[in-house]
């Protein structure tokens, strides 16, 4: 029997749904409209469960992004994947959002990357702050995710000979104080649902499940209210 994951990602200003079997997608929607949210999301997973021809009780999983992002974007699609998977008896999976960000890059036969080229995912998290993390061509996470103010010694700690690829609604805001040799800055990436179906199946195949009771977003910023003194790499 196919495995079926419903696949929601709210973390930005993109509202994204998708249905995913195996790695592959066979249903989705996707909006950008502004605070589209909670208007449009339960919307989108009822005509995506039509486009599959699906029920509930067809999925085996219901995976959405943990975040970081957006508080209140986080909180909805949280919502939503919680309250289907007590109603439909269903595992809740989450998935990582700067992965999903990196996954759009990686899998973008356009965009070149070396295998000593680094990943470097921003969500923007208002004034000069952003959430970032760095991870390699294999989507290996390199370090923690932080909640940072970027300036031009940031990324100075990572060698020269290392390309870094500098993406999300965070990055353009930092390219004027970004000092490394090798920076590289890649345009229209964004956390969608259509990149979930791979973490979501490698999730779902190895049981990596969360306690649906329990579980809230990965806010950070929340936790992180001063700049992070740690080094990134």
């Amino acid at each position: 029997m196919d495995d079926y994951i419903l696949n929601i990602e709210t973390s930005t200003g993109v509202c994204s749904v998708s249905i995913s079997s195996g790695r592959e997608i066979i249903a989705g929607r996707e909006s950008s409209a502004d605070r589209s949210h909670a208007a449009m999301l339960t919307v989108f997973i009822r005509e995506a469960m039509q486009e599959a021809g699906l029920e509930f009780s067809n999925l085996s999983a219901v995976a959405a992004s943990r975040g970081p992002g957006s508080y209140t974007g986080l909180r909805i699609g949280i919502s939503a994947a919680k309250g289907i998977c007590y109603a439909a008896d269903l595992p809740l999976i989450a998935v990582n959002t700067l992965e999903i960000m990196s996954l759009m890059v990686i899998g973008d036969p356009g965009i070149e990357t070396g295998r000593h080229s680094l990943l470097c995912p921003m969500i923007d998290a208002r004034r000069m702050e952003v959430y970032m993390a760095l991870f390699d061509h294999n989507r290996n996470q390199k370090g923690d995710i932080v909640a940072e103010i970027v300036d031009k010694d940031t990324f100075m700690d990572i060698p020269q000979e290392n390309e870094i690829l500098f993406f999300g609604n965070g990055a353009g805001k930092c390219r004027d104080s970004i000092r490394h040799k090798n920076a590289r800055f890649i345009p229209g990436i964004y956390p969608s649902a259509k990149l979930m179906a791979q973490p979501a199946a490698e999730a779902l195949k190895e049981g990596r499940f969360e306690d649906t009771a329990y579980f809230t977003p990965f806010y950070l910023k929340d936790f992180l209210a001063t700049t992070s003194k740690k080094k990134i790499y």
